[in-house]
């Protein structure tokens, strides 16, 4: 586990779960803040998998750290995608590579200078049924939100 004791806004942590329709979902994204940008760790268990499924999953920063919503939208109140320069898609500050499932488990760690630490915290990870197409605004076609985390 992280010692956030080292030093003020250098790590970060988003446990994720799932939404009712996928409450199995469960996972981690850790953030760790380094001269040059953030590296991003996120370790995701019992995405949905079924066989010729193509197990990708869109993975976003949204907005603001509300997980809640309503019978549609689960996680509405999350918002749409950070983007802290208003950029289109997939320019957002919060556009992250896609998750890739692995028989329902997912790993993905990546380095990026497109947010920092201070700037995300309290704002949620949203993970997508679908993948991101990175091409069609707001979201790119990634559909719908099937778990999230708050970054704390």
């Amino acid at each position: 586990m992280y010692n956030r004791s080292n030093s003020i806004n250098s790590f970060a942590i988003a446990k994720i779960y799932g939404s009712k329709e996928y409450p199995q979902i469960n996972g981690t994204v850790k953030f760790k803040q380094l001269d040059k940008g953030v590296l991003v760790t996120a370790e995701i268990y019992n995405l949905p998998y079924e066989i010729c499924n193509k197990e990708i999953y869109g993975f976003h920063i949204h907005k603001n750290g509300n997980c809640s919503g309503n019978s549609e939208d689960e996680f509405l109140n999350a918002g749409s995608h950070y983007s802290k320069n208003d950029c289109e898609h997939p320019y957002h500050s919060g556009d992250m590579p896609p998750l890739f499932g692995n028989k329902g488990y997912a790993y993905l760690s990546f380095f990026t200078d497109r947010f920092s630490i201070k700037e995300i915290i309290g704002r949620s990870v949203i993970i997508h049924l679908n993948t991101d197409d990175l091409i069609t605004p707001p979201a790119g076609k990634s559909g719908k939100k099937i778990a999230c985390g708050v970054i704390n």
